[in-house]
């Protein structure tokens, strides 16, 4: 019975021991999968580090903009070993003193916490090591890692405990100092580093250091730049801590309390706005997301010289504020935006980029890169032109003493219609010489220049040269001699570049190069070699020619903004309706282009490129070169110089009066003399050409000009003496002229034109040139429109400004001569109509 019983007993007691370990194995199973089933592992904490922000700086280190995650913020990876020792010691004496011998968790803390705490049900103290702090940070994901609960505590310190098994005490405080957040978007002490103090952390002071170890308990309370004072009572807390632990001596306690904190004034620098965007879009190309994380973040050291992009910056801005409120009061150019382009001319390292005066100008579309956006170039383009025309590879090469035609001329386009352009000073100037028409900017010589090379040979010297914006040659007309196809500021100043380093097309680069966490560079610029693209004489006749302050004269006057203290090329350009002012120029170590207009392409109020973007250029030229001694064009071999006549270009004859010298490409020099200017016998009595037997006492010799046809209109507007002129049949071996034109004839408007009003400008301001020319005959001269006389003149030149009205008109001319008659011309129909464009203008 006895047995029976304790048999029953041990059953009991068997069954209870199983039921209390069942239980207690359920109960540790659902602790455990409470806990810690869903835990990460320590092993793949790198996977779970958050992306490292991109650093951008100029060519001396000086950031421009940190490229920051938009959950993370700003932060950059350092190896422990760039991370300075006090800055170790302030974390350490601040976060746990002990973090060299705990397992990394701390068992007495954590209860001392729990006993606090837990009466409240929550987690009211601390008592996490760097490691549980790692842990909480890396590991946890974001919604667990803010509660404030016992079971986070738990599984916190499990995950450090493992942590600490994984990885050295060295590698665990690299990554509490590269990821603890220390407020300000800033994640890491390098980050903290530059936000604060504009700095890097190797160069951080001591009291610097103790400042940013202290942010990371709570770094919305101690926020230096919201809350001074409390952020500098945290600061001594921590050196407290440190003098105490023996981190710091007595006289570097004492120092670092003294020093006083200067925080950054811009925390979040965004320099040169428009060249960063670009920088990224650069870098994107370069590098994926995966590699820039596997890198640690990246240092990228562009071709931007800050100090010069400072300088561009404030002639921009100080310009265009000029233009709108000019200093004498005057009514404003309505010019709001404007681009600036620096660019070293031997490799393209972009130095400078200004893309518009008020990144921040949301009305004036001062986000638009204008530095890379498509615009008319004016005249600016003009040099290209010539440099195909005076290139070796032309059938029968120009020369710059090429002799070219600057008075009204008809030319007929692809299309079959007239093109009738016209200088910016509506004045002409005859017979023009290359060098002079290139440099003074006349329009019609270089329309002649492109009819003779051909449209197509034009456009893709254009394209050679690195114009990337062009179509194909049959999209364009002569127009595109005076800028009738958009470019880009950075590839026109790219391609005045390649004038500038002989002939050599260079590519725009952004870049030098790329660095890693470590400073480990993992990319270095190998700029495009620059490909020959033009006969480097042909480069420096074209900068000879740019350069040459007396041959734009014409157009420019002497010593204009386009004048350097040193030798320097450029061109001006500026479009119809002043819609574009462009000024493009170089030295052979700088090649700087300007842009001024408005984004949204609305026209200026009368503002040419040697007034809008001439300034800025010649200012920034001075300031940029500034101290530098300067540099010549190096002339390159196989070039001659002879003596022309300044008028024809010609060898000289005996009676030309002016003289000059001019640089060949060898084999193109001038074989022919000159026979524009004649001297000959005129008779005293009668002004005419004095017969070979008249008395000598009746002839005096004079110097006469015995010009081609197509420029007596012009010579007789001018006043010059023709030796047409002077003719009476056959005398001083000459025959009379039989091909002499009528006394009287209208130059303009041509025959049958038509002529469209634009409704972007006021009437008054849209007037056609109505001209006569005639021989010394007449006394009077009258124009007739529609059967009304509206100009009469007693003196060349007769021409008059009629502003345009709607209809189909007739115009003639009339002139009373020397024995009392009236002497009409041929007429002349034309019309005018309504439209959007006008008769094309386009000025230098």
């Amino acid at each position: 019975m006895g047995s029976i019983l304790y048999t029953g007993k041990m059953k009991k007691r068997i069954r209870y021991i199983l039921i209390v370990t069942l239980a207690l194995l359920g109960t540790g199973m659902g602790l455990y999968q409470w806990l810690f089933a869903d835990l990460p592992d320590p092993s793949a904490i790198d996977g779970r580090t958050p992306p490292p922000s991109i650093r951008i700086t100029d060519r001396n280190g000086r950031l421009l903009y940190d490229l920051l995650d938009a959950e993370n913020g700003r932060h950059t990876i350092l190896p422990l070993d760039q991370i300075p020792p006090s800055l170790q010691q302030a974390a350490i004496a601040t976060e746990d003193k002990n973090f060299y011998q705990n397992p990394g968790v701390d068992a007495a803390g954590i209860l001392r916490a729990a006993w606090i705490n837990l009466r409240g049900g929550e987690i009211l103290a601390g008592g996490s090591t760097i490691t549980q702090q790692v842990a909480r940070t890396l590991l946890l994901d974001a919604d667990e890692r803010t509660k404030r609960t016992i079971r986070r505590k738990l599984r916190e310190s499990w995950l450090a405990w493992r942590l600490a098994r994984e990885y050295d005490k060295d590698e665990i405080l690299a990554l509490y100092l590269n990821h603890t957040y220390y407020g300000s978007m800033a994640y890491g002490v390098e980050a903290a580093a530059q936000t604060y103090f504009g700095k890097t952390a190797a160069d951080l002071t001591l009291a610097e250091s103790a400042l940013i170890a202290g942010l990371a308990q709570s770094p919305a309370v101690y926020n230096p730049f919201a809350n001074p004072d409390a952020a500098k009572t945290r600061q001594q807390v921590v050196l407290d801590l440190m003098w105490q632990q023996e981190f710091v001596d007595s006289l570097e306690y004492d120092l670092a309390r003294r020093q006083p904190l200067v925080y950054t004034a811009a925390p979040y620098p965004l320099l040169a706005p428009h060249f960063v965007s670009m920088v990224e879009a650069e870098l994107d190309a370069l590098f994926s997301p995966a590699e820039i994380a596997r890198h640690g973040g990246l240092t990228v050291r562009a071709t931007l010289d800050w100090n010069w992009q400072e300088q561009a910056e404030e002639i921009v801005n100080r310009q265009v504020s000029r233009l709108n409120e000019p200093p004498d009061g005057g009514p404003g150019h309505n010019a709001n935006n404007a681009a600036l382009i620096a660019l070293n001319p031997q490799d393209g390292a972009v130095l400078a980029l200004v893309g518009n005066a008020d990144y921040f100008d949301e009305a004036n579309g001062g986000t638009i890169n204008m530095a890379i956006a498509p615009r008319q170039p004016g005249s600016a383009l003009k040099p290209v032109i010539y440099a195909a025309a005076l290139s070796p590879e032309q059938p029968q090469p120009w020369t710059a003493a090429s002799m070219l035609t600057d008075v009204r001329t008809t030319f007929i386009t692809h299309e079959g219609e007239p093109y009738v352009p016209i200088n910016y000073s509506r004045n002409e100037h005859g017979p023009a010489l290359l060098r002079p028409a290139l440099a003074s900017s006349l329009n019609v010589p270089a329309v002649q220049v492109l009819d003779a090379i051909g449209v197509e040979t034009a456009v893709q010297f254009a394209a050679e040269m690195g114009i990337t914006t062009l179509g194909e040659p049959d999209e364009y007309d002569l127009s595109f001699a005076l800028g009738g196809g958009a470019v880009r500021l950075l590839d026109l100043t790219a391609v005045y570049a390649a004038f500038a380093n002989g002939g050599s097309r260079i590519q725009p680069y952004l870049i030098l190069d790329v660095m890693d966490a470590a400073g480990e560079v993992v990319y270095t610029a190998v700029p495009d070699k620059p490909a020959r693209v033009l006969d480097e004489r042909v480069a420096w006749l074209i900068s000879d020619i740019l350069s040459d302050d007396e041959a734009r004269l014409l157009s420019f006057g002497a010593n204009s903004v386009l004048r350097l203290d040193r030798p320097a090329a450029v061109k001006t350009g500026t479009t119809t309706q002043f819609r574009d002012n462009w000024t493009v120029g170089y030295t052979p170590d700088l090649a700087v282009g300007v842009w001024v207009g408005n984004a949204d392409n609305t026209p200026m109020e009368n503002i040419s490129g040697i007034s809008g973007a001439g300034p800025i250029w010649h200012q920034f030229m001075r300031q940029a070169l500034a101290g530098r001694p300067p540099i010549p064009f190096v002339r390159p071999d196989g070039l001659s110089r002879v003596e022309i006549c300044a008028l024809s270009g010609l060898l000289p004859g005996d009676a030309c009066p002016f003289r000059r010298w001019e640089w060949f490409l060898d084999g193109t020099e001038p074989v022919e003399t000159d026979s524009f200017y004649r001297r000959v016998w005129v008779d005293a009595r009668t002004g005419l050409l004095a017969a070979e037997d008249e008395p000598d006492a009746q002839r005096i010799e004079r110097l006469v000009l015995n010009l081609p046809g197509v420029f007596h209109p012009w010579a007789r507007a001018e006043g010059l003496l023709l030796l047409d002129d002077l003719r009476r049949g056959a005398d001083d071996g000459e025959t009379a002229a039989t091909d002499a034109p009528s006394p009287l004839r209208l130059v303009s408007p041509d025959q049958n034109s038509v002529y469209r009003l634009s409704p972007a400008l006021p009437q008054t301001a849209q007037k056609l040139r109505l001209e006569a020319v005639a021989d010394g005959r007449f006394r009077e001269l009258v124009l007739w429109l529609d059967g009304e006389p509206i100009a009469s003149f007693t003196q060349p030149p007769f021409t008059f400004w009629w502003m345009m009205t709607p209809g189909q008109h007739t115009l003639w001319a009339a002139g009373l001569n020397g024995v009392g008659e009236w002497v009409t011309s041929e007429s002349v129909m034309f019309a005018v109509r309504e439209g959007m464009d006008g008769e094309t203008a386009v000025t230098p």
